[in-house]
């Protein structure tokens, strides 16, 4: 394997065309703009960005942005959202508002988000992938004759299905007034609705106001059930211990019972049974030494 080796400096140089990279694009044309060139464009496109930045997310009928989108986001089309019109000197009244492919010869009037099933498009109804159809308005198969349109009964992960979803496109001020995170101002070309690490998760793992939002407090503070997760339970069970049961001779904390009742990857039931047997049997005596009742009967881990 080939190993490359940096001179002294060489990381800085990295960082800066990562940097350059992400701010310009694809807008230099393949071929990098002079120090001077890039300092002009800078001045000219990044007050642009910082005031007009447009926020693209692919909504849920209950509100719940399902994906954000960012550069490397596939359009109907096929072509990344970084490839589409985003920079915007005064933000158009008229909506929805189109971002255009810019890519040459694309019939695409406007970015719009679809789905991947796994890592391959989804199917239309007419069997045929959303890839087969064509991005000019009404989105006809290529394949078939029957399709009137791309029309897909795929299920998002908000239980929702696909057609009942939008592609919005939308200022800083209507996320705001949604409630919506915005994140931070960024001279970066066509960040689209990403804000943050977790951006990157799907709407109904997110716990912003973006996604399904943070768990209420009634929620957290509810009571361990049967229904809940093995680890609660054992847990739960574990803290209604007394934390001054004595183990050894030594005072046992209430965070050493709570690992104690975790069955060990390398145990096997009859194994972890039988040591948290022997444990309680030592808690007993200890605490008749110390003229405690006997503690009561613990839950079993199911």
């Amino acid at each position: 394997m080939e190993r490359l080796t940096l001179p002294s400096g060489g990381a800085a140089a990295v960082d800066d065309y990562l940097e350059y990279r992400r701010i310009v694009g694809d807008d230099d044309g393949g071929k990098l703009f002079t120090p001077e060139e890039y300092e002009e464009y800078k001045k000219k496109v990044l007050p642009m960005r910082l005031q007009n930045r447009l926020f693209v997310s692919w909504r849920s009928p209950t509100g719940m942005d399902c994906k954000l989108v960012g550069p490397e986001t596939l359009c109907f089309c096929t072509h990344r959202y970084k490839q589409h019109k985003t920079d915007f000197e005064t933000i158009l009244q008229q909506r929805p508002i189109s971002l255009p492919c810019r890519v040459t010869g694309c019939p695409c009037r406007t970015y719009l988000y679809v789905p991947l099933n796994g890592t391959q498009p989804i199917r239309c109804r007419c069997k045929h992938f959303a890839d087969q159809h064509s991005p000019a308005a009404g989105f006809i198969c290529s394949v078939c004759s029957k399709c009137s349109g791309f029309h897909s009964c795929f299920t998002c992960a908000c239980g929702q299905p696909a057609y009942a979803h939008d592609t919005v496109v939308e200022t800083k001020q209507e996320r705001l007034a949604q409630g919506k995170p915005v994140g931070q101002d960024v001279p970066y070309a066509a960040m689209g609705g990403l804000t943050g690490f977790s951006s990157l998760a799907e709407g109904y793992m997110r716990l912003d106001d973006s996604g399904t939002g943070a768990p209420s407090i009634e929620f957290l503070d509810s009571p361990v059930t049967t229904m809940d997760h093995p680890f609660l339970k054992s847990f739960q069970a574990s803290s209604s211990s007394s934390p001054e049961t004595l183990r050894d001779g030594n005072e046992m904390k209430l965070t050493d019972i709570q690992v104690s009742s975790i069955k060990r990857p390398e145990e096997d039931d009859m194994a972890f049974f039988e040591r948290r047997y022997q444990e309680r049997i030592k808690m007993e005596k200890v605490a008749k030494q110390k003229g405690k009742a006997p503690l009561p009967s613990s839950t079993k881990p199911s």
